[in-house]
């Protein structure tokens, strides 16, 4: 069994306490990781801390910080398949998924931001009056706090470790206690890239423990957070006691409108994958399908043929479609929501079961579930479920189909289907998303930004936005007063 250790000021760290890590596919331990305790808290803090206030991390030129990101971006592609399989085997994504989607779009994030945050970092000069200039200066926010889901281990990690260090960042990462591996193997990649000590700490631990300390110490200057929103509630308490920026992106109910202009072939299967990828495990999961009533029986005889054909299998497998969910209490919390939509009046035309097969019988299986008839005011159709179930719904106007999508609290991502791109323009405007995908779905480019409006959380992540999200922003003013007399001089008159 694989043994993996905490990675703080730059070595490899051996800790008293223990965690046993699952393979969802099976059930069975595959690792032991170290856990944090608040001392291990306090020496990745510190540091962190002391790198950024007397290391040399923020004083390399940008072409060296180039440099360091290049290094991991290709310390990530040597260690592809050993990534690769680590993930599946920590997360239950299908090895397929992992090996031509996660693990090669992380190395692009660290290429893509080296070969553009130059561009996002100029100052800008500006003549106020012939009294004053300023220049506007942006700088690294300092110690960033980075907190990583579990359904995108080592993706979402890249994507804000690589800004992060572009703007010349210290960072702590704690990636979800149930899945640290990857970026515990990633810890030894930047070791090898020669990273100063300090810059880069992770630290694996329950964030009921250490989550608290990681996000109100003082010293900490911004926290980046990805994950619910009931523990995104808590990072804002901890974080108000001793005030910093905070970015979130938190959950989703995200809808995808289905015209009747559409070819409905087109449209069943990106829906299918816009919501069982990742066994529907995604923020940005469309689980909520809004068809117009044309084509709503074709298109929902269609999708549940189609998804029942879906194949549950091992995550190593590379004929598997679809894995495991994360864990035990994920399956119960998913079927819970199917149990009280039932009793609610919807009905399941497919799924919404343990499969039996024999070999996976051990893991966190189920099955793809298709759910009709629901209320707009049930608990399923305004609460994230983050499981493989589909909520399909009809409508008959432009009207109604803006209106389902926007009755969420959630505002993340949107999908929508049509050949009237004059009216899919028209809707994009209208949707309140922060992400709206044209007859296309899960298309994120490091060029663009990605984050939500209302309980999904504020802040970007990638793009130039993303990227100046891990900077702050100084106004530097110059006095030009001839002779050197600004008006404050004669305030008093002395």
């Amino acid at each position: 069994m694989n043994k993996y250790q905490l990675f703080i000021n730059g070595k490899f760290v051996e800790t008293k306490e223990k965690q046993n890590i699952l393979n969802p596919s099976t059930g069975k331990v595959i690792a032991d990781t170290g856990i944090a305790s608040l001392s291990e808290v306090d020496l990745a803090i510190t540091s962190a801390r002391k790198a950024f206030d007397e290391g040399e991390w923020p004083k390399l030129s940008l072409e060296e910080r180039k440099g360091f990101l290049i290094k991991i971006k290709q310390g990530i592609l040597d260690c592809a398949a050993e990534l690769a399989s680590i993930e599946s085997a920590n997360s239950g994504k299908p090895i397929k998924e992992t090996t031509f989607m996660d693990i090669p779009s992380s190395a692009k994030a660290f290429e893509d931001i080296a070969n553009k945050f130059e561009s996002y970092l100029h100052d800008e000069n500006i003549n106020v009056s012939e009294a004053a200039k300023a220049n506007l200066r942006r700088e690294p926010a300092g110690v960033v706090v980075l907190i990583v889901p579990w359904n995108y281990p080592l993706l979402i990690a890249s994507w804000k470790l690589a800004q992060a260090l572009a703007a010349g960042n210290t960072v702590v990462i704690k990636p979800s206690s149930l899945t640290p591996l990857s970026l515990l193997i990633l810890a030894r990649i930047i070791k090898e890239a020669g990273l100063p000590e300090g810059v880069v700490n992770i630290i694996n631990g329950s964030g009921s423990v250490i989550g608290e300390a990681l996000c109100s110490d003082k010293r900490v200057d911004m926290v980046s957070f990805t994950g619910s929103n009931e523990v995104g509630r808590q990072i804002l308490n901890y974080s108000s006691k001793n005030i910093k920026k905070l970015t979130m992106e938190l959950g989703g109910k995200s809808a995808s409108l289905v015209f009747s202009d559409m070819d409905i072939d087109t449209a069943v299967n990106a829906s299918l994958c816009s919501i069982f990828l990742n066994q529907g495990q995604m923020c940005t999961a469309m689980s909520r399908i809004f068809v117009e009533e044309g084509i709503f029986d074709k298109f929902t005889k269609d999708f549940v043929a189609k998804a029942m054909r879906i194949k549950l299998g091992l995550a190593d497998d590379y004929e598997t479609q679809m894995g495991p969910l994360i864990s035990d209490a994920q399956r119960k919390r998913v079927i819970a929501f199917l149990e009280k939509a039932k009793a609610e009046g919807a009905k399941l035309l497919c799924g919404g079961k343990i499969p039996k097969a024999q070999d996976l019988i051990n893991g966190y299986f189920f099955e793809p579930t298709v759910v009709v008839n629901v209320n707009t005011h049930s608990h399923i159709f305004k609460e994230e479920v983050f499981g493989p179930v589909v909520i399909i719904n009809e409508f008959s106007s432009t009207e109604e189909a803006v209106r389902l999508a926007n009755d969420s609290d959630f505002g993340l991502a949107s999908c929508i289907w049509t050949k009237d791109l004059s009216l899919a323009e028209d809707l994009a405007k209208r949707i309140n998303a922060g992400t709206i995908w044209i007859n296309t779905y899960g298309m994120f480019y490091n060029e663009l930004p990605y984050g939500g409006f209302k309980q999904s959380g504020f802040g970007k992540e990638l793009g130039r936005e993303g990227f100046l999200e891990y900077t702050r922003l100084k106004n530097i003013v110059i006095d030009q007063t001839p002779d050197a007399k600004p008006l404050v001089n004669y305030w008093y008159g002395f």
